[in-house]
């Protein structure tokens, strides 16, 4: 049985854990509040455009735009959103997970597959990995989302895509439901593939100025943009969700931890009390 010294500083110690714990919780629903404002803005917007570009689609627009052209199934990109820092439970592990078994599996059947990592974890968890490959990687942006970084991304995409260097561009980040409840996504990016499942008859007739595929030409990088804007707001909600919730977690285990020691502290003190005294009688009887 450890001494008393040995449970006491231990004691003191998961104590000292247990006020950091608590406040990283503390700031993580601090932060969460603001990214859940922050998504809860975006989807509207992200909504409504990809409504206005699916109307668009409904009309039969002719138009050559290569973001709209399919390819051979030849190199596909997998843009990965994971967070520049840890302590948040299995959030980075299962989205890393899920974006390599995706690249492994060939899910659609692509002969290649590239990974950009968005996030600091995301590449120490895969770059050991040599069946894996990882063309980019981007850290210390999710810190502080903006408009401006997903518009460089969504550029930067868009040119890749259309020079050709790749076929098809994925995203895999994950989605906010609630702070106990995060979904990992895998979305098609490139090429853009409109829903045009909408009744052609009930389509609203809008007239274009200058024209409907001018108007689509310049929606299509925009909403590329709008996609990884709000993916990145998504995954960003979904990282303080989940370290709340794991804070949380270790504050509770933390509280428990401190109840055992306690009680083992108070057993060994018991103990040494009873030994002083046995040794105390036993010199006594020893003197008569």
């Amino acid at each position: 049985m450890a001494n008393l010294k040995e449970i006491k500083k231990r004691i003191s110690s998961v104590k000292n854990t247990q006020q950091i714990t608590n406040a990283m919780k503390m700031v993580s629903a601090a932060k969460l509040r603001r990214a859940q404002d922050a998504v809860v803005a975006a989807r509207p917007y992200a909504d409504k455009m990809h409504e206005v570009l699916c109307s668009i689609a409904a009309r039969d627009v002719e138009t050559t735009h290569p973001l709209l052209h399919q390819r051979e199934k030849g190199n596909a990109l997998v843009l990965l959103i994971t967070a520049d820092r840890g302590l948040c439970g299995g959030f980075n592990s299962s989205i890393a997970k899920a974006a390599a078994q995706f690249a492994l599996e060939k899910a659609h059947a692509y002969s290649n597959y590239t990974l950009r990592i968005v996030g600091k974890k995301g590449n120490d968890l895969l770059k050991r990995r040599e069946e894996l490959t990882i063309d980019k990687v981007y850290e210390n942006i999710t810190a502080s989302i903006t408009y401006a970084t997903a518009a460089l991304l969504g550029q930067e995409l868009v040119a890749d895509y259309e020079v050709e260097k790749f076929d098809a561009v994925y995203i895999v980040y994950n989605k906010f439901h609630s702070a106990i409840n995060q979904e990992v996504t895998v979305k098609q990016l490139l090429p853009i593939v409109p829903d045009s499942s909408e009744d052609k008859h009930f389509v609203a007739d809008y007239i274009y100025e200058p024209s409907s595929e001018k108007v689509l030409h310049s929606i299509l990088p925009k909403y590329i943009e709008v996609q990884i804007f709000e993916a990145l707001l998504e995954s960003v909600a979904s990282e303080h969700g989940a370290r709340m919730s794991s804070m949380d977690s270790a504050t509770k285990n933390a509280s428990e931890m401190i109840d055992k020691l306690t009680l083992q502290y108070n057993r060994a003190r018991q103990a040494a009390i009873t030994k002083e005294l046995m040794e105390i009688v036993s010199g006594a009887e020893a003197i008569k």
